[in-house]
């Protein structure tokens, strides 16, 4: 995909769009991200990506992509919305990715429109950019590729998409940065703007709808234009703090100092944890993004999970530049086998028991964990003990340890799994 090396690549999207230069741009997306190189060289840039491919006919893209170091996770844009709220990423991007944007009412590019924040970028490469000159090479003709290209001018301008930029194979398009576009456009025009029956940050098991979300006017400063720039933007309490119950300015500053306490603890009892030892870390039971925040100086990445049961924080965990993912851990999480390095949860139990049985949970996170890998869990008392016995049971090798406050009532288990072998004398 990128004849001259994704370096290359990257600096000409760089020259298109000065905001991935200055900390403008932050969170990003690659929709069939393939080995997931972009996310790899941009990761290097400061801007931190999730790449998303399914499992089809390229076979374990995400595997590798994760085995490089790379956050990926499977998906496809299909019948459901993806797992992320409305005005999350600062910039999508294709490359060849084979989505019909066009096709199926353009279902699929209202998607992408749902979840890039106002201000936006979307960045498409390959066909039918640049069919003057490339069409011979893409097995059709020059009357179908303008004629592609023009519906899909048309689509994005329906949604108050603006041409921003363009050279060569690449094209890219800006999301409008308040609402005064989407008020001009007719009531009767297509697409239409999505009503109210759908919450806009619902997305977990939520159908794909024909029409496009507008963004909450009241939260401007949401929007790229007006984000902090990053590093700044990490510790700035967000603007859609405010929409989760119980959430203000001060709740979320204790829980910025609580976990930056917590992690100097972690550190003393896994002294691997900041090397380059531990690459990919999930935080299973996030609140607004903390504990990826107090590593982010170390060389990892953090994946996120917000529980789609629980009070939905994502919004703020995007708003501080940081990626994650709604998900329901009575459910198998969307990776490969032996993909994470450390796998962190705070009181998961305590919270979900009466739904998820705790054996399945550990299960999951036995399988999602590296050989070697760690886990941290951090539960009541009450939950520690039976959880030390299942893990003895799948051979991890787990210590019990005080918090960093030493109360009785919580506990933190540091456990390893093992690398072992089957009997050679067969199952038993």
């Amino acid at each position: 995909m990128f004849p001259n090396g994704v370096g290359e690549y990257v600096d000409l999207m760089q020259d298109l769009i000065p905001g991935m230069k200055d900390g403008t741009v932050r969170t990003a997306i690659d929709t069939g991200c393939g080995v997931a190189s972009w996310g790899g060289d941009l990761l290097d840039r400061g801007i931190l990506t999730v790449s998303l491919a399914p499992r089809d006919n390229h076979e374990a893209q995400v595997q590798f992509a994760l085995e490089r170091g790379i956050p990926a996770v499977l998906g496809v844009i299909s019948t459901q919305r993806l797992p992320f709220p409305s005005n999350s990423f600062d910039m999508a991007h294709c490359s060849r990715c084979l989505i019909p944007w066009t096709e199926f009412g353009g279902i699929y590019l209202m998607e992408i429109h749902r979840i890039l924040r106002p201000g936006g970028f979307w960045v498409l490469s390959g066909p039918p950019v640049n069919y003057e000159h490339r069409w011979r090479g893409w097995n059709t003709t020059i009357e179908d590729q303008r004629s592609d290209y023009e519906k899909l001018q048309e689509l994005l301008t329906s949604m108050c998409f603006k041409l921003y930029n363009k050279k060569d194979d690449i094209a890219v398009w800006q999301k409008a940065k308040d609402n005064s576009c989407y008020e001009k456009l007719a009531r009767e025009s297509y697409p239409p703007q999505c009503d109210d029956s759908i919450e806009p940050d619902s997305g977990w098991y939520t159908p794909l709808r024909a029409c496009f979300v507008v963004p909450d006017p009241k939260y401007k400063k949401s929007g790229l234009t007006y984000m902090p720039k990053w590093p700044e933007r990490l510790h700035a309490t967000p603007e859609r703090v405010t929409t989760v119950h119980g959430s203000s300015t001060s709740t979320f500053s204790h829980d910025n100092g609580k976990w930056k306490k917590r992690i100097q603890h972690y550190k003393k009892l896994l002294p691997e944890l900041g090397t380059d030892k531990v690459r990919n870390v999930m935080d299973m039971t996030t609140v607004y993004g903390a504990f990826a925040a107090a590593l982010i100086n170390d060389p990892l990445w953090v994946m996120n999970v917000v529980s789609s049961y629980g009070p939905n924080t994502l919004p703020v965990v995007y708003d501080r530049g940081l990626i994650g993912t709604f998900h329901d851990w009575c459910e198998a999480f969307s990776t490969y086998p032996r993909t994470y390095d450390l796998l962190h949860l705070d009181g998961l139990f305590t919270a979900e028991s009466h739904r998820c049985e705790m054996k399945y949970v550990l299960l999951e996170m036995d399988r999602i964990l590296r050989p070697g890998g760690h886990a941290i869990i951090r539960e009541s008392t009450y939950f520690v003990d039976a959880i030390a016995t299942i893990a003895k049971g799948m051979r991890w090798v787990c210590r019990k340890e005080n918090t960093e406050y030493g109360v009785d009532k919580e506990k933190i288990l540091i456990c390893q799994k093992k690398l072992w072998h089957s009997s050679n004398n067969g199952s038993r």
